[in-house]
């Protein structure tokens, strides 16, 4: 029984030696196909996912250069245009200035009343717009919105450090300050 399994060992293992094994084998069909199978497959889809990727990366770097011109233009019509919504808000006040300009009345008072009306309209407008004065009344001064141009001496130890007088009037436009009140301040 040994004898008998050693042979069928040997059988069995001489013949899938010789089927699998492509050097053994005479056709010359089964010698391009091994070889196609294992240099072209992956050759051709590496060149393939190189070509996928390519692609990509090119359309990736055009929809870029896309969004940078369209920003550009978006940037460059914001700062022609951006101050049309203010100039459109401002617009009323000067008709009202026209009017006062034309009409012929000389009464001084109907005159005032007439200014401190526009001036009360533009400064609504400008409220509107986002526009703010800088309080300095009984303030104390603060760098932040103040700029010191005068400093008081001998006003007293509760003044020192107040502002006392304001020569012009600061803004802050959306809580930003576009020009510091111009004070000054007890020493």
């Amino acid at each position: 029984m040994s004898k008998e399994k050693d042979i069928n060992i040997e059988e069995t293992t001489e013949n899938p030696i010789q089927e699998n094994n492509p050097e053994n084998s005479d056709s010359p069909e089964n010698t391009e196909n091994s070889e196609n199978t294992d240099e072209k497959d992956p050759l051709e889809a590496a060149q393939e996912e190189n070509e996928k990727l390519r692609d990509q990366l090119l359309r990736t770097v055009a929809e870029f250069e896309n969004y940078k011109k369209r920003t550009l233009k978006e940037k460059t019509e914001l700062i022609l245009n951006g101050g049309e919504k203010t100039i459109t808000a401002v617009l009323p006040v000067l008709d009202d200035f026209e009017r006062a300009i034309a009409d012929k009345n000389e009464d001084a008072a109907a005159i005032k009343e007439g200014m401190e009306l526009i001036f009360h309209k533009f400064k609504k407008t400008l409220e509107g717009l986002g526009v703010k004065k800088i309080e300095t009344d009984d303030a104390d001064f603060d760098v932040d919105y103040h700029e010191a141009i005068a400093m008081v001496p001998g006003m007293g130890d509760d003044k020192k450090g107040k502002i006392i007088d304001c020569v012009q009037t600061g803004y802050t436009l959306n809580d930003k300050v576009i020009r510091h009140a111009k004070v000054a301040v007890g020493q």
